[in-house]
């Protein structure tokens, strides 16, 4: 295979947090291959290594709309912190979120929502390209979310950064707002087990066997330790299966305190900006530098 570069590296480094030796050792075993070497760091580090970097990685805004029963999350990226925060910016993507919860119809994709009229006779796309121009620098729709309730809909922005639209059948505005914030500050991947990704499950039984088996123990404890790990990496990463943030003894779980409140979540979309896309690297001078010559040129 080629030889290891530093950026690889440091990118597992980034995303594990595990030392740059072992990060390398990892990569040269599992042959370069990015995935196969972040199991490897597990087996070797423990949980520390399957700790994910929390940088945001991408510039932009999140914003949610709810009209009546119909509640809409939209993410818009950009290139820079500046114009994540310009004012032409954060509007363009509240009247997308306003348009989008006119238009909840399923079909409904990024590509063909830029041919839908946005402001008088202009389309979202020409809106856009005006946008850019006026501003200088790439704008790009990534994603948007409709969702009709079966309950009541709540929203919560964290700033412009973080959103999550919650639909809850029963309960209260403030239990709405509570659940709705645990989740942006939990992150969790999904409501329960059954909306969580085979693979993602697939992942973590393959990496706690591997770690059990090399504790030694016999096959019937190996099992059960098995078990364990991946039933606490469930209750982790779901939403009922968390602890509480605002839990007073810090054990009730999401799910123990909806039912005291006789509420259910019915469902959720959590947007973070930026997640999963990569940011190019640039010091705070070379930024300025860059958004001043664009908007000049």
């Amino acid at each position: 295979m080629s030889q290891i570069k530093a950026a690889e590296v440091k990118a597992l480094r980034d995303k594990t947090d595990a030392p740059m030796m072992e990060c390398k050792k990892a990569l040269i075993e599992a042959g370069g291959e990015f995935e196969k070497a972040e199991e490897i760091l597990r087996v070797k580090l423990g949980s520390k290594a399957g700790k994910t970097a929390a940088r945001i990685t991408a510039e932009g805004a999140i914003a949610i709309q709810i009209t009546g029963a119909v509640g809409t999350i939209v993410e818009v990226n950009c290139e820079t912190d500046f114009v994540a925060k310009n004012d032409d910016f954060l509007g363009f993507v509240r009247d997308l979120s306003k348009l989008l919860s006119s238009h909840s119809e399923p079909c409904l994709t990024v590509d063909n929502l830029k041919e839908i009229k946005l402001i008088n006779n202009d389309s979202v796309e020409e809106v856009r390209a005006r946008l850019i121009g006026k501003i200088g620098e790439n704008i790009s729709i990534r994603r948007f979310r409709n969702m009709s309730a079966k309950g009541t809909l709540h929203k919560y922005l964290h700033g412009t950064k973080i959103g999550v639209l919650l639909d809850l059948e029963g309960g209260t505005a403030e239990i709405g707002k509570d659940i709705a914030m645990h989740i942006a500050a939990m992150k969790p991947k999904a409501l329960d087990i059954s909306g969580i990704d085979q693979s993602l499950l697939d992942k973590e039984q393959r990496v706690a066997r591997e770690k059990a088996v090399k504790s030694g123990k016999p096959v019937e404890i190996i099992e059960k330790m098995v078990s364990g790990a991946v039933n606490k990496y469930v209750k982790e990463i779901s939403l009922l299966g968390q602890v509480f943030v605002k839990a007073d003894d810090g054990k009730q779980t999401v799910a123990e305190y909806l039912k005291s409140k006789r509420a259910t979540v019915r469902a959720f979309e959590l947007f973070v900006v930026g997640e999963g896309l990569e940011k190019k690297s640039e010091n705070f001078a070379e930024e300025v530098a860059a958004t001043q010559a664009a908007s000049k040129a």
